[in-house]
């Protein structure tokens, strides 16, 4: 059960516009525009006749009201250094924001990201008090329950992605607008299941973001842009690369449950975390489907754990290599690796029958490998991350409903499917991925950390792994 610390004492002033120097003969029309654009905003879309939702361009609520001195209320679900920092972002928007609670697992993980928005946006502003979130910080495994019972418009959902489709579903259920990090699940029921609630978040007028922040980076949509326009003809073959050194697994300690060490050490364990291909490659996997417009309708690849020689370090692959094939015969060759003193790469680049793109460079060639452009933009530190809750919250703010699920679920997919070719050594199709019912975990039925954990290890310690040739993953 979730914990929380004691209820604060609210006095919030009844009327809204107390303390402005408005006119009396003008503080009754003020109030009632600023109640349409909380109404707007609580609820998440203007209804039409009929009950049906305006689309993803709401011009009818933009030509009605400017909605920039409402204030956005956040909640936070997966209290991380991810979800910590998105907040943060968040908060850097334009306009009035609050947020009013917070809940992770860990009591350790909810205090520190406390500490780190409250430096950063403590101060109280003009709205009032910006962190307010005494006695609405939540520990526990149902601790997502009390956020979502709050009052916040927007909802952050950055635990480690296992939980996503189940607190995504309950998110779309309780009305909220959400942003959720990637990959939105492990496994091709939690896809379809990201699908459900999206399509009932595109019937409520729900805005719904996905950490896929490539999309929002300038270079990066003037690339494609580019490409799209025909800058190097018909693409032909692409790459992708997400090799780096990773991080260590920590050894179990003694005083722990073995569903407390997997949720601390979950990167490792494929049903919370999804192995490096579906929580890091993702990005890369992301950004040719983008570029192309579509998903892979077929994978093969290998990989293994060279590095990772005692098999009680978790359960994932330190190393990915799958060949994605696209309509047309478009090839991608898409590699990660999690191993130390190799050659690292984070990148996306295309081939055409006119040329070629370095796309994370934003760097074009002509078949001669002269550079024909590349842009004037600087590359982002955060790869395009405050950019999004920019975006985002000026979204809301002109009564926008963006939605990113189903991209962001189809992108998953492909790193699934990548997932299942390496581990299997198959070729994966992508239909029979997609309908796959292999469910890593039933997270929804979890309550407490003395739960037994979806992964059991051996009698001699070691964790079972894949093996290609022999594990099934449909």
């Amino acid at each position: 059960m979730a914990q929380r610390t004691p209820a604060r004492n609210e006095n919030h002033p009844s009327d809204p516009t107390a303390g402005e120097s408005i006119p009396a003969s003008e503080r009754s029309a003020v109030m009632e525009q600023r109640a349409s654009r909380r109404t707007f905003i609580q609820s998440g879309g203007i209804m039409l006749a009929g009950g049906s939702v305006l689309g993803t361009n709401l011009s009818v609520a933009r030509g009605a009201h400017a909605y920039g001195d409402d204030t956005l209320k956040i909640g936070l679900i997966g209290c991380g250094s991810r979800g910590t920092n998105a907040v943060i972002q968040a908060m850097n928007t334009d306009g009035a924001t609050r947020l009013v609670a917070i809940a992770d697992v860990f009591e350790s993980n909810v205090q520190s990201a406390f500490r780190a928005i409250n430096s950063k946006h403590g101060k109280t502003g003009p709205a009032g008090k910006r962190v307010d979130v005494d006695g609405a910080r939540f520990v526990g495994l149902d601790g997502w329950k009390h956020v979502l019972q709050s009052d916040a418009d927007v909802v952050f959902l950055t635990t480690p992605p296992g939980f996503r489709p189940f607190h995504f579903e309950k998110a779309i259920e309780a009305g909220k607008h959400v942003f959720m990090e990637k990959p939105v699940a492990t496994d091709a029921p939690g896809v379809r299941r990201v699908l459900a609630a999206n399509e009932i978040a595109k019937q409520k007028g729900l805005a719904v973001a996905v950490g896929l922040q490539r999309h929002h980076e300038a270079r990066y949509r003037e690339c494609i842009e580019r490409l799209h326009a025909g800058a190097i003809g018909d693409p032909v073959f692409a790459r992708a690369y997400w090799n780096g050194e990773g991080s260590r697994l920590r050894v179990k300690p003694k005083n722990v449950t073995e569903l407390e060490y997997q949720l601390r050490q979950w990167q490792h364990f494929n049903w919370i975390g999804g192995d490096q291909i579906a929580e890091q490659h993702i990005h890369n996997l992301d950004v040719i489907n983008w570029l192309l417009g579509e998903h892979p309708v077929s994978a093969q690849g290998q990989g293994g754990r060279d590095s990772r020689s005692d098999q009680t370090l978790g359960e994932t692959f330190d190393h990915h290599m799958v060949e994605f094939t696209y309509a047309k015969d478009v090839r991608l060759l898409s590699q990660c690796r999690h191993v130390r003193g190799c050659w690292n790469s984070v990148s996306e680049h295309v081939h055409g029958t006119q040329g070629s793109c370095d796309i994370s460079a934003a760097i074009i060639r002509d078949p001669s490998g002269k550079v024909v452009w590349q842009s004037s933009q600087k590359p982002s530190k955060d790869r395009g991350c405050q950019q999004a809750q920019h975006d985002l919250f000026a979204s809301l703010r002109k009564g926008e409903i963006p939605n990113e699920g189903d991209y962001g679920a189809t992108s998953t997919m492909t790193a699934i499917m990548g997932r299942m070719a390496s581990y299997s050594g198959k070729i994966v199709r992508w239909n029979e991925a997609f309908q796959s019912d292999q469910m890593l975990a039933d997270v929804d039925a979890m309550r407490s950390l003395k739960d037994i954990a979806p992964v059991q290890p051996l009698p001699d310690g070691n964790y079972e792994v894949a093996i290609p040739g022999q594990t099934k993953v449909i």
